[in-house]
């Protein structure tokens, strides 16, 4: 499949509808829909997946649908998080995602103690395992929110993410997202920075970068620069090791995909989306 196929190859699937649906805040936005064997899956890693959709309101969760319902597949217990997308809103949509996350240890956590008969313990656990896997604007929201204090994150996967705003902004990505997502006018350079992954790493979360190296939509540049800044090693078709950790920064890996664009790693059925799976799965062959 060609770069500029990917597109159309995931948004021509079907979405699949949840297992069922849990509101973390007011209003349509603020909700995470559940997929796979929340009980009885105590050892199984917690995915927090987050869309993309450069933090605009005319993308949805429904896209990546059929991805959680494929992780679920393998026995992974997915809560597929919807969040407020709006101009500006690039703090509110942090503040969302965190919440979201919280919700999700939260479930994992009560589905835990009615099997074991400790919710203290259990919520513990599934914090303990909580993957926070985010695609291309929603890999720039993981990375932001596993950041911050208090939210119950193991690790961090980013697929194709906006990693680098401030090259992203440069680079004039989208006619202009990185603006319309921290808002223009005076101040933006600071603005920009505050909402910058690069400029805030997520201390002592682990994090793994997968990008496509053909990806059109974001450049596996922003994410290079990432991974540079980390003291990561850059390398090909997922053989690659993560290098020491540079100040303030945890152990980065970043796997660059050769041949991939922007959407094959969360299209189920996709070589690359393979390579995804088996980094979620710890290593197991799919």
């Amino acid at each position: 499949m060609s770069a500029p196929d990917e597109e159309s190859a995931l948004l021509g699937l079907a979405p699949v509808a949840p297992d069922r649906t849990v509101a973390y805040g007011p209003g349509p936005d603020r909700v995470i829909d559940l997929y796979g064997p929340w009980a009885g899956a105590a050892r199984a890693p917690l995915v927090v997946l987050l869309h993309g959709g450069f933090w605009r309101a005319a993308y949805d969760r429904r896209h990546l649908s059929p991805l959680a319902a494929e992780l679920a597949g393998y026995g992974l217990p997915v809560a597929l998080a919807e969040y407020r997308r709006a101009a500006g809103g690039a703090a509110r949509m942090v503040e969302d995602v965190s919440a979201a996350v919280s919700a999700a240890v939260d479930e994992a956590g009560d589905e835990a103690a009615d099997e074991a008969g400790d919710e203290a313990a259990d919520e513990a656990g599934c914090a303990a395992r909580a993957v926070l896997l985010g695609h291309s604007a929603g890999g720039h929201l993981a990375l932001l929110a596993a950041a911050r204090p208090g939210v119950p994150v193991a690790r961090v996967v980013a697929v194709s993410p906006v990693a680098d705003l401030a090259r992203a902004h440069e680079l004039g990505l989208s006619g202009g997202a990185v603006a319309e997502l921290v808002g223009g006018g005076p101040g933006l350079a600071a603005r920009i920075a505050a909402a910058d992954p690069a400029r805030h790493p997520p201390a002592g979360v682990p994090v793994t970068i997968l990008h496509g190296g053909d990806d059109p939509e974001v450049p596996p540049e922003l994410s290079r620069r990432y991974a540079a800044a980390a003291g990561a090693v850059a390398t090909a078709a997922g053989t690659g090791t993560a290098g020491p950790a540079a100040a303030g920064h945890p152990r980065t890996t970043l796997h660059e995909l050769p041949g991939v664009g922007h959407y094959a790693p969360v299209t189920p059925g996709t070589p690359a989306c393979r390579t995804l799976l088996t980094e979620l799965l710890g290593g197991r062959a799919v």
